[in-house]
């Protein structure tokens, strides 16, 4: 059975093959030499469709090392040489220990036991310009603009999530009322239908498409950076997601921005729109089409690089917010405060205590994946008893009615006479 990523490399031979795309157009997207793309060509023709299955698949590699010289290195390097590198341990393990093996190979287990961190690459080529894409679909600028889009007429603010092809300069955008990742889940899903899955995705480096390191308390190391929601769906849906390193990289969607926050903002203004609803309806049935005629530019390969979905791909599935949670003794799970059942008909052996893919999907339901099938879930916790509306309760009246006590009235400590000329005229009277 074919691999998702087989299939794509398949259909990019199929172009080659009935003259649709060059050699080089198809080692550029394909990542392989011009080469390597004659020889597959050659043997999809000689062998069909399976000619794109290695020929080692499945089988063990004989050149392999054994699992106890794996056992055997690990662990006298956790002994002795905790703190080498792994190219100075790979040299007295050799020496002292008469384990011969490469660095890298090293360097491979200790990082899969745990034992070693491997450090980021620094980046050492210089940002230069770069030609435009030659097919439509191979690369899509992704990002959201935070502007006044209906001048003041909308009671609330609302924002702009566009998608623009590389190539074509083709434009898929939708107002939003939040910059969240349901929202642009939502987005994603109406591309994917409306176009295919396209070769990549350039997008900034937000939290909203990667979970960025953060410094741990007051030390300088820092955590390692995480896979976001959206990068999961991209990944399973087996789209690149490349995060640009400054604005001035993804300039075709800035300066898009920069094009709409003129035009669609007056276009806005004349069709009268003043809800998030009627925008959509003027960007999807006016604004785009114009956008196109005005600033859309044929591609320099016919070839449309979108790709069509999978039979084995559900969208459902995959844009929704998944999580692993383990499984009670009582078959529930724990999702977002709440407690979910798992259905009697879906228990199997042994789901006590494992962890299990949880999926909370785009309308709301929550899912429990266990094997290759979906199970629906139910709420079983206890809604939260409704507040019946008291009675106000009287208070005690202040003796000073409100502040209108008139105990003082006429009180004044600069009218009244001194106490000597009070006492003299008790004396005098007596």
């Amino acid at each position: 059975m074919l691999t998702q990523k087989q299939r794509d490399r398949l259909k990019v031979l199929h172009e080659v093959k009935q003259g649709h795309l060059t050699q080089r157009a198809a080692a550029e997207q394909l990542g392989i030499s011009e080469r390597w793309v004659r020889e597959m060509v050659r043997r999809v023709r000689k062998k069909g469709d399976c000619a794109v299955v290695h020929g080692l698949r499945g089988k063990p590699s004989q050149r392999r090392l054994g699992d106890k010289l794996r056992k055997r290195a690990v662990e006298w390097y956790r002994q002795e040489y905790a703190d080498f590198g792994p190219t100075l341990a790979a040299e007295y393990l050799s020496e002292k220990h008469q384990i011969t093996l490469s660095k890298e190979t090293l360097r491979k287990w200790l990082i899969e036991a745990g034992v070693w961190e491997a450090k980021p690459r620094r980046v050492r080529e210089v940002h230069t310009w770069r030609p435009r894409r030659s097919c439509r679909g191979e690369l899509v600028q992704w990002d959201t603009s935070i502007h006044d889009w209906l001048e003041g007429r909308s009671r609330e603010p609302i924002k702009l999530i566009a998608m623009i092809d590389d190539a074509t300069n083709e434009l898929f955008a939708r107002f939003v009322a939040e910059d969240t990742t349901t929202e642009h889940m939502k987005v994603l899903r109406t591309y994917l239908e409306r176009h295919g899955r396209p070769l990549a995705f350039y997008t900034d480096r937000a939290g909203l498409f990667r979970v960025n390191p953060r410094r741990k308390g007051y030390t300088e190391e820092k955590t390692e950076e995480g896979e976001s929601q959206i990068g999961r769906a991209l990944r399973e849906l087996g789209i690149e997601l490349i995060h640009a390193r400054s604005p001035q990289a993804k300039g075709r969607v800035e300066r898009c921005f920069g094009t709409l926050q003129d035009r669609l903002v007056k276009g806005l203004r004349k069709a009268g729109a003043t809800t998030r609803e009627q925008a959509n309806r003027y960007l999807e049935q006016v604004f785009l089409a114009q956008w196109q005629k005005r600033f859309g530019r044929p591609p320099a390969s016919r070839v449309d690089a979108h790709r069509p979905l999978g039979e084995r791909q559900d969208l459902d599935s995959t844009l929704s917010h998944v999580e692993r949670r383990r499984v009670a003794n009582d078959y529930t799970v724990s999702w977002n405060g709440r407690i979910y059942q798992i259905p009697p008909a879906a228990v199997r052996p042994g789901l006590r205590s494992t962890w299990v893919r949880v999926e909370g999907r785009l309308d709301g339901s929550v899912r429990v994946r266990i094997g290759e099938e979906a199970i629906p879930t139910t709420c079983c916790q206890p809604a939260m008893p409704e507040l019946t509306p008291q009675p106000p309760v009287e208070t005690r009246k202040d003796h000073n009615r409100g502040g209108r006590s008139r105990w003082m009235k006429n009180f004044d400590l600069q009218r009244d006479p001194p106490d000597w000329v009070v006492a003299r005229a008790a004396t005098r009277a007596g």
